[in-house]
């Protein structure tokens, strides 16, 4: 399996299908500027489950139009973990250096994790991905150690130990009012800026620095032939490259969740 695209299933983000998915709402033509959230007037607090922390709060006033609030433990497409989205609202509390730690591990030791990494490490140890880590189940054992390891160090780099050292969000703030394309750029900016604890925006230092630390330290543990510059360097742009898409899926997400809804009732 080519690395990119093992990465971008092994990833924080783990936007798999965001391409398609964006593809799908131009040629569909989703009405993505009729989405109307009311403002949320009892943000989660200090303390609440990751669950409250990342989507509208569950008790929000939406009008009584229940279908645009997130169901609880809200995953994208149902599968992948969603915790570092905020739908709706921009006016939640900052985040704790605890709450950032304790919202990551979350995601990084979520059930979803294990299977993806497992189901990856089968697909490299079937086509003989890195032959020095041999085969049988040492070997196996060997990809998946590896596997995990580029998934939770990076989740924890630009998650939760750059956002406390640097005092910046790690949260995604979805716009949801918009046309596409202002709304595509609303999650595309996210790559380059983010709010601060304080409020105020800057350069997303924690997304560039963290996924640089996070690459490099892969070469504490990858095989010795691919211990080059070359090699961190594209990993670093890779990774970048994920998380970038990864926005653009936070950002749709509800548009998407709503018609398959729809779909559903109809």
């Amino acid at each position: 399996m080519p690395k990119f695209f093992e990465r971008i299933m092994n990833r924080d983000v783990r936007s798999v299908a965001c391409w398609g998915v964006l593809l799908g709402l131009l040629t569909m033509g989703m009405p993505l500027h009729a989405q109307q959230h009311q403002p949320a007037t009892s943000p989660s607090q200090p303390g609440d489950s990751p669950q409250n922390t990342t989507a509208t709060p569950q008790n929000a006033h939406t009008n009584g139009d229940k279908e645009k609030q997130p169901p609880a433990n809200d995953r994208l497409f149902g599968v992948l973990p969603n915790y570092f989205t905020v739908e709706g609202t921009n006016e939640v509390p900052p985040l704790t250096a605890g709450q950032k730690f304790k919202i990551t591990a979350e995601s990084a030791f979520d059930p979803y994790e294990f299977g993806v990494v497992a189901l990856l490490a089968g697909f490299n140890q079937w086509e003989n991905e890195d032959p020095s880590f041999g085969q049988g189940a040492l070997g196996y054992a060997k990809r998946y150690g590896v596997g995990f390891a580029d998934q939770a160090i990076g989740n924890f780099a630009v998650g939760a130990v750059f956002p406390v050292i640097l005092h910046e969000e790690p949260r995604y703030f979805q716009l949801g009012k918009g046309g596409f394309w202002k709304r595509f750029n609303h999650a595309l900016a996210r790559t380059f800026v983010t709010p601060t604890d304080s409020g105020d925006k800057e350069f997303n230092y924690s997304e560039f620095v963290g996924n640089g630390v996070a690459a490099g330290m892969s070469n504490l543990y990858i095989p010795r032939s691919d211990r080059t510059l070359a090699n961190t360097g594209t990993t670093w742009g890779e990774q970048i490259a994920i998380d970038m898409m990864g926005f653009e899926v936070k950002e749709f997400w509800p548009d998407i969740r709503r018609k398959i809804f729809r779909s559903k009732k109809a």
